[in-house]
């Protein structure tokens, strides 16, 4: 437990320059400056200042009735739609979600974010609980988490071997080129933050009441293994990247871009009646891509 003396001297560190990240106490309530004021800049993120709230909402409002009309459209044709968010914890997939589905019509838009697998889960093959959640024609699918849970969180917390990680490996590309050739639209979003972004996010959490409640064991647990993480991304995203399913990548220490490149990925990657490219746009080059810096730790 840090005295109050640390906690002082860390405080004078911070506001000096650089501190060492590992060394970071969450119970500290006041942020270390250094966090606080690299957090946006931080692995590498393209602005220096956030996106204001005011033009967040102007190009909001548009691509929302695009969902909606995506939505619509879907339901005439019986066509099927799963859209996979994965990032490292605090990355804003819930956010993000919650930002797309917010004027969907419920009953044809679930969202799936599933607990740790029941004794009776784990005995059965690794695909069949994401399965099971899978749209019947007309409805979409937001996978808060997905099956790539055994390429990252599984595999850095040991709760996957090795043997079950590279069967995970050999076996998803045809798992997902199965679910494209029934006829199923698959989109895969990976939302990427920086360190510091991270850490202040999981501080706010820590510290407020009503935030508490998403910080979990392994989140804490995460701090410490950064590094292990970042290995295990380049490899899930390099080695289960392909033309059947690919992944885009979105820089998300901003969360109001990261919304609105996500909601504009989905968008371009689906044809469907009365559709207008001049509204959805494109997804900002510098913050959502594939392959090269943006599969990259």
């Amino acid at each position: 437990m840090k005295t109050k003396k640390d906690k002082e001297a860390r405080r004078e560190t911070a506001a000096a320059g650089p501190i060492d990240l590992d060394a970071f106490d969450i119970d500290d309530p006041v942020l270390p400056k250094a966090i606080d004021e690299g957090a946006l800049t931080s692995g590498s993120f393209p602005y220096d200042k956030r996106l204001k709230g005011s033009r967040f909402e102007e190009m909001l409002r548009p691509l929302q009735i695009e969902l909606l009309k995506l939505q619509s459209a879907m339901q005439k044709s019986g066509e099927r739609l799963v859209v996979v968010f994965e990032g490292r914890d605090a990355a804003g997939k819930g956010g993000a979600i919650s930002v797309f589905s917010e004027h969907l019509n419920p009953r044809h838009a679930h969202v799936v974010a599933l607990a740790k697998p029941t004794e009776a889960e784990r005995g059965e093959w690794y695909f069949q609980r994401y399965i099971e959640r899978l749209p019947t024609a007309g409805d979409m699918v937001l996978f808060d988490r997905s099956w790539y849970n055994r390429a990252g969180v599984e595999r850095v917390m040991g709760f996957c071997t090795q043997a079950q990680l590279e069967t995970f490996f050999r076996d998803v590309p045809a798992f997902e080129s199965l679910i494209v050739r029934d006829g199923i639209r698959l989109v895969k979003i990976y939302l990427k933050i920086g360190r510091e972004t991270q850490l202040k996010r999981f501080h706010t959490r820590y510290h407020d009441p009503l935030k508490r409640w998403k910080l979990t064991e392994i989140d804490l647990a995460a701090m410490k293994k950064w590094q292990d993480y970042s290995i295990a991304q380049e490899e899930m995203l390099t080695r289960t990247h392909s033309e059947a399913a690919p992944w885009t990548v979105i820089l998300a220490n901003d969360k109001l871009r990261a919304r609105l490149a996500a909601i504009q990925v989905v968008l371009s990657a689906v044809e469907y009646e009365g559709r207008d490219a001049s509204v959805i746009g494109r997804p900002d080059g510098k913050i959502a891509g594939s392959g090269g810096t943006f599969f990259a730790a």
